[in-house]
């Protein structure tokens, strides 16, 4: 290990990791990074080999109890000699004592196992065309099921036009902890569009697309129920190249994948969501797209 140190990611290093993460095939955000951040400036590590990167990892605390690990990335030319380990452990050491989640790609799995992890949900990655994501011209609509009908109760607006407590609030629904500043930046990027679906003055669905090296992602997707997430979902695809767009569905909400696929995208991707203690209580029966791999 002669020559290699363990250092915080500079701006110019979380531009590197997004580019090792595409050559992983994992589709990462344009302008993700600048989310990432603002959620935990110090939870970026880099590994050197005599001051060359060769390994990174995200190691995001949030709150008092939570963590999350992501990004963890050895150049090919350097795996299988100790330095992924050393930062795995790096990471690992900076979230001790806190609740600690991933999502492990497939093969990687059975390691995380053995460090503690158990799995507590797939998300699986669709991909495509939504159909009827062209149909209708309306600002405010929504769709009843797959089909293009409408629910007269609920419209749709652009995030930014609520207060952002209230949608602080929403998000904290389906995280371990609040996470605003986070958020602000995840929805209100250049390039990003993030819509809220409002019935009588209740968030009732969220969503936000932003655009990635490959489909445009959408995630979070929040909904009420499958209808609501069917009318962000459409509305949300009209800002991306042809309608091509993916989103990260967990598989503890099985309307999310029906959903997903009756609407004619296909499963490319699999992930397992994993925790070192039991699963947080989130509301998994509105969770229709999961907000980032990387982050949680």
């Amino acid at each position: 290990m002669t020559g290699f140190e363990i250092t915080g990611a500079s701006a110019a290093d979380m531009e590197l990791m997004r580019g090792w993460a595409e050559e992983e095939g994992w589709n990462p955000g344009d302008s993700d990074r600048f989310a990432f951040a603002v959620a935990d400036p110090e939870g970026f590590l880099v590994g050197r080999l005599d001051g060359e990167p060769v390994a990174c990892i995200s190691a995001v605390r949030y709150g008092a109890g939570f963590g999350f690990i992501g990004l963890y990335i050895a150049r090919p030319a350097f795996r299988g000699q100790g330095y992924g380990i050393r930062l795995w452990h790096a990471g690992m050491e900076r979230l001790d004592g806190r609740l600690v989640g991933l999502d492990g790609v497939v093969a990687q799995q059975g390691n995380y196992r053995k460090s503690g992890f158990l799995p507590a949900w797939n998300n699986v990655r669709y991909e495509g065309v939504p159909e009827g994501y062209g149909d209708g011209g309306a600002e405010n609509e929504t769709g009843a099921g797959v089909g293009a009908g409408a629910d007269a109760g609920v419209t749709i607006v652009d995030a930014a036009s609520l207060p952002f407590a209230l949608l602080a609030a929403y998000d904290r629904r389906f995280f371990p902890e609040p996470r605003p500043a986070f958020l602000s930046a995840w929805t209100g990027l250049p390039g990003r569009t993030a819509l809220a679906a409002v019935r009588d003055g209740r968030i009732e669905g969220l969503g936000v697309i932003r655009p990635c090296s490959a489909a445009h992602r959408i995630g979070p997707l929040y909904a009420a129920d499958p209808a609501v997430a069917a009318a962000l979902l459409r509305r949300l695809a009209r800002h991306a190249p042809a309608g091509v767009v993916s989103v990260d569905a967990p598989d503890a909400n099985p309307q999310a994948t029906a959903l997903l696929a009756g609407l004619g995208l296909d499963p490319v991707f699999e992930t397992a969501r994993m925790y070192t203690g039991p699963a947080p209580d989130l509301a998994l029966a509105e969770l229709f797209g999961v907000t980032s791999l990387e982050l949680g």
